[in-house]
């Protein structure tokens, strides 16, 4: 008998300890992988290229052309890695990378990074497979 009062009296503070806590939200479940890679020579190879773009799940010419226009530099795609032919830093390429994910892969509406890009005629769109949302982007990278 005392066993059980113990255990209404357990549940009974357990509830009002939960009157008092803070819901916590579970934050953003979209992570962009940061910049792996070497500078040899003249050049940065990034060594985790595929890596990145199965995250935001785009095709790797289309970052690689982003990225080359945005930092002034000519890229080479091979096998699962970028090669810019100049020396940049990762926080460089990081930040636009981080461009890129604000442009073409995040839903100005709900905010998530389940999009698809699609052409239709000669613009391009980014349509939201959460929301539904469909917002314009620049077309020539």
């Amino acid at each position: 008998m005392a066993e059980k009062q113990e255990k209404e009296k357990y549940k009974e503070m357990l509830d009002q300890l939960y009157e008092h806590v803070k819901q916590v939200k579970i934050t953003e479940r979209f992570e962009i992988p940061k910049v792996q890679g070497f500078v040899e020579g003249n050049k940065t190879i990034i060594t985790n290229f595929s890596q990145i773009c199965s995250a935001l799940r785009r095709k790797p010419e289309h970052l690689g052309k982003f990225l080359s226009r945005e930092l002034a530099v000519q890229t080479t795609i091979e096998a699962e890695r970028l090669i810019f032919n100049r020396k940049l830093s990762s926080g460089i390429i990081n930040e636009k990378i981080q461009k890129y994910v604000n442009e073409f892969v995040i839903c100005p509406e709900c905010k998530k990074p389940d999009t698809e890009l699609i052409k239709e005629d000669r613009l391009s769109f980014v349509r939201c497979l959460a929301c539904g949302a469909k917002h314009s982007v620049r077309s020539k990278i």
